[in-house]
This record gives structure tokens, C-alpha cells and sequence, in this order.
């Protein structure tokens, strides 16, 4: 993380932060948002601005190993961190069994919250490979959906439960 900085509002900082695997150096203000630091600036367009404020979690990436509502964090405090982001997940053209299960679950409408979802649930289960239903739904409950209901955000979880289990078993 940074140290504290002594600049004024209007002077940049270079900050240096690995996204998915690549090392990425920019100048920015000290003011800029994490989340409109890796649309606008690195063109991570799956990190989207729902409301600001952390409620809703449109924005979450896993930063350090640990999900974090991107609205709420300055991109300076993100500097020398490693951030993955929804690009991140696919590896050779192929999804990650979190998207295949959110695909194949049909877990999502218009879209919008599905990236956050998804990078929630990845963190999820690196903590706790196999959640009962009520860990999924609390460890899901800092994010927001306006379409689906949430039934089958909360199937989609339990198939790539499966499906990481039956990868897992193959390697």
C-alpha cells in the first residue's frame, strides 16, 4: 500500500499495480477511484460503477487476495497491489467454472451486477470451498441485484462448487 501522500489536488502520482498478471505504471490523480482507474485508464470495462458508495458491489475485484468494492478505494492506496478483475478469470479462451456455472444456471438478466457476483463468489470459495447455502447467500449478501431474485445466483454457486471439485479431481 502507499504511504501517505503530501501532494495537492491537482498533482499526479505514479502508482504501479499488477492487473491479471500484468504490471501496469500510470500517473494519476490522487483523488481517482480504483474502479475508474481500471475502466478508464487500463480498460478493465467488467469493473462497473453501480453507486458509489460500496452498497451494490458492481465494482468488486480481488485485491490481494481479498474482494474489495473498488468504488471505495483510491487507486493510489492500490499502488503495488495485485488486483484480478472478470478479464482475469478465463484462462486460453476457456471460462473459469464460475462463469460456466453462472452461464449455465442462466444466473444473470440484464448483466450488470454479474461481474461483481462473479468475482464475490470467486473469493467465496477460496475461502470456503464447500459453503452451505446460508454461507452462500451471507457471503454473497454484500452484493446487489435488481433482475434475477437471486435463486439462481445462488445455484449457479453451488454448480461451480461442483464444477471446481471435478477440476480439482482431474489435476
Amino acid at each position: 500500500m502507499a504511504a501517505a501522500l503530501k501532494v495537492g489536488p491537482e498533482e499526479k502520482v505514479r502508482i504501479r499495480i499488477k492487473v491479471n498478471g500484468v504490471w501496469y505504471e500510470r500517473e494519476v490523480e490522487p483523488r481517482k477511484l480504483l474502479v475508474h482507474f481500471l475502466r478508464e485508464d487500463l480498460g478493465f470495462t467488467s469493473v462497473h460503477v453501480g453507486c458509489d458508495t460500496g452498497h451494490c458491489g458492481a465494482c468488486t475485484v480481488i485485491m490481494n487476495g481479498v474482494s474489495v468494492k473498488s468504488c471505495q478505494v483510491l487507486a493510489v492506496q492500490a499502488d503495488g497491489a495485485e488486483i484480478l478483475t472478470l478479464e482475469g478469470l478465463a484462462k486460453d479462451g476457456k471460462l473459469h467454472p464460475i462463469q460456466e456455472a453462472y452461464w449455465e444456471k442462466h444466473a444473470l438478466q440484464c448483466g450488470y451486477c454479474t461481474p461483481g457476483f462473479i468475482m464475490e463468489t470467486y473469493y467465496l470459495l477460496s475461502e470456503n470451498p464447500n459453503p452451505t447455502e446460508e454461507e452462500i447467500r451471507r457471503g454473497l449478501s454484500g452484493n446487489l441485484c435488481r433482475c434475477t431474485g437471486y435463486q439462481n445466483i445462488i445455484e449457479a454457486v453451488k454448480l461451480a462448487i461442483q464444477k471446481l471439485k471435478e477440476l480439482k479431481a482431474t489435476q
